[in-house]
């Protein structure tokens, strides 16, 4: 039998809560879709960084989640388009640039992002 976990979600861009009920053995986001819920994504393949959260609490599984550093997954971020809830979640969507700096401003010079805030150009 197929278990289903509450995952409560924040978008920090649009301010909304959303609530969803996950079976174990489906994608979160394609969950979400399914029960009317929009979402943030872009390659549906766990190669970028526009479905990542935070995981508040709970547990993930994402095996295929190949955008996100050891790292970063200790630290808990998952990507929505390949995790499966592993219990009750509470997540909050993350800025791409932000996660992305995260992960790769190591190799770059000093980006224009910082954790929570976007800097102007100028």
């Amino acid at each position: 039998m197929t278990r289903v976990f509450t995952v409560q979600i924040y978008d920090r861009h649009t301010k909304t809560h959303s609530t969803i009920q996950a079976p174990e053995d489906r994608y979160i986001l394609t969950t979400a879709e399914a029960q009317g819920k929009t979402l943030a994504f872009a390659c549906r393949n766990g190669a970028c960084t526009t479905c990542a959260v935070r995981v508040i609490s709970g547990e993930v599984y994402q095996p295929e989640a190949m955008g996100l550093s050891p790292k970063l997954r200790e630290m808990g971020y998952a990507l929505l388009c390949v995790s499966y809830a592993r219990s009750d979640l509470q997540v909050e969507t993350q800025d791409e640039d932000e996660v992305y700096e995260l992960q790769f401003g190591r190799y770059f010079g000093r980006g224009k992002v910082r954790r929570g805030v976007v800097l102007d150009e100028d």
